[in-house]
């Protein structure tokens, strides 16, 4: 109980008697324990909380701790019983506290719970601050997290992601390659623009005399070079040139900040003008031998970490692969296109043998080859077709050889034992061809030259479909070529003559697309026979 005593007092003011009063209080004082339990256990329980807590009491100028957890104590160096009563400034950086500052005023002033990502000493975390409305005074609390561990996390899974989507690009180029200046430029490009590297270039090691590296591709460099150094991998200059370094090692050299490298410090300029904070060097084998190196640069320092740097050695034991894969298969080329122009060499040399025995008709195989090849580039074929039937054109005549060159000369028209020797040349000339590997059917060809639609050429009759198209398209240019030129026998008849000859004959002795071909490549073509 509460007892209470008030006096009651006369006119001039004295004493009378006295008013007794009797409070029961009991309820008053189990609420007035209860806040004081609940403040209490508020209090303990922000105090123990395994996550940074806080109460603060805001104004826009300033915010004060009313409650913190004691864990502030790892965050700040400051216990939270000693953090009650201060204020932002006196706590935390200049900086950070004014930031401080102004969020906990703006949430508190208009409700809004922020989520705020905040850096301090080198750590990572995460905020969450809310309104505690109070009667007049303005309350927030809130509780921050250290996000650190996964921050770094992210990022990790941000560069290995990275250099994932920089080795994905990089094969699809190297797929598609075709030669390999235009690769090494792709994967520049593809480091760039895929995969968010400042600046990527490649570079070739040289045995001379400097141990020079030749800059081969580069792409994110318009603003500038971070090196102004000569390249080379000398052993002298491996130091302050990591491109170098990477070939003279045989393995990936990273400057993680090039700021902090006293090896570069040449470097340092132009890396502050040009946005350069790290790069990695990458060596290209062949086997265990260095050929070359493939540079990446990054704005950031510390920008690669042991997982990228694993999948960029990946990516450039692939650029290695391709590079030299593409050297192989440019070897191979060069070595068919010299194997193709022997072959035209012989080709042409055997034909000589039979215009040699047959002056007067000096050029109609290569004439009949180079409009066979035309009509065949009318008609679509594939470089590969139009140049077989070009061959098979030079030597289609071959089996001449084995006419008697009296007849072959002879000027007036041919008997009917003249001719049937004639008509044994392609049977001849295949002979002596079938056993040469063209890789083509170039002797069937020969063998067919003279084979009609209708199954009335010789020497086996055939029809149609089983006569080859080169045969066909031969047969046409063989007939136009003969009928256009001079013989022994007889002044040429001309072009028109020839054309009215072939349409004559047109899906009966002669395949219709062909002579399709040949009419338009001569009409709208304006096509003429070589002389």
């Amino acid at each position: 109980y509460r007892s209470r005593a008030s006096p009651v007092l006369d006119e001039p003011g004295g004493y009378l008697y006295s008013v007794h009063t009797l409070e029961d209080v009991t309820e008053r004082r189990e609420v007035e324990q209860q806040l004081l339990e609940s403040r209490e256990l508020l209090l303990a329980f922000i105090a123990r909380s395994p996550i940074y807590a806080f109460i603060k009491e805001v104004s826009p100028k300033e915010s004060r701790v009313l409650a913190a957890s004691d864990n502030f104590i790892d965050m700040i160096g400051i216990h939270g019983k000693d953090m009650i009563g201060k204020t932002m400034a006196q706590l935390f950086p200049p900086d950070f506290a004014t930031k401080i500052t102004a969020d906990d005023w703006h949430t508190a002033s208009t409700g809004e719970v922020l989520h705020l990502d905040e850096e301090l000493n080198g750590r990572s975390y995460l905020t969450i601050k809310f309104p505690i409305p109070q009667g007049a005074r303005t309350w927030l609390a809130g509780y921050t997290i250290d996000i650190t561990e996964r921050k770094q996390h992210e990022r990790e899974l941000q560069r290995a992601n990275r250099a994932l989507r920089t080795i994905s690009a990089g094969n699809q180029a190297l797929i598609h390659a075709t030669d390999e200046n235009s690769l090494l430029q792709e994967m520049c490009q593809v480091a760039v623009q895929v995969g968010g590297y400042r600046l990527a270039w490649i570079g070739y090691a040289h045995d001379d005399a400097g141990k020079s590296i030749q800059p081969m591709a580069q792409a994110g460099m318009e603003k500038g070079w971070p090196n102004p150094s000569p390249l080379t991998w000398s052993e002298e200059r491996h130091g302050s040139c990591p491109a170098g370094h990477s070939i003279i090692s045989r393995a990936p050299v990273i400057v993680q900040d090039i700021q902090r490298a006293p090896a570069l410090q040449s470097w340092h300029e132009n890396a502050r003008q040009y946005g350069y904070a790290s790069c990695i060097a990458l060596p290209l084998l062949d086997g265990k031998h260095p050929f070359g190196t493939l540079v990446l640069f990054d704005e950031k320092v510390d920008a690669f970490d042991p997982s990228e740097i694993e999948l960029l050695e990946e990516m450039a034991g692939d650029l290695a692969f391709g590079i030299l894969t593409l050297r192989v298969k440019a070897a191979h080329r060069e070595h068919e296109q010299r194997l193709q122009h022997n072959m035209l060499q012989t080709v042409e040399a055997i034909s000589g043998i039979v215009e040699m025995r047959d002056p007067y008709t000096s050029g109609h195989q290569k004439r009949v080859a180079e409009l066979a090849r035309a009509i065949a580039r009318q008609m679509g074929l594939s470089d590969e077709e139009q140049q077989v039937i070009h061959l098979a054109g030079l030597v289609h005549d071959l089996g001449k050889i084995r006419v008697p060159a009296e007849i072959l000369s002879k000027p007036g028209r041919l008997n009917e034992i003249e001719y049937s020797l004639i008509k044994v040349h392609p049977q001849a000339g295949y002979d002596i061809l079938k056993g040469i590997d063209f890789s083509w059917p170039i002797a069937q060809m020969v063998l067919q030259h003279h084979e009609r639609i209708d199954g009335s050429g010789y020497p086996l009759g055939l029809k149609g479909e089983a006569i080859l198209l080169g045969a066909r398209i031969l047969c046409v240019a063989d007939v136009v070529e003969a009928m256009s030129s001079h013989r022994p026998y007889r002044a040429g008849l001309g072009m028109e003559s020839a054309l009215g000859e072939i349409t004559g004959g047109r899906g009966t002795l002669y395949d219709a697309q062909v002579v399709d071909a040949c009419v338009a490549l001569v009409r709208k073509g304006g096509y003429v026979l070589p002389e």
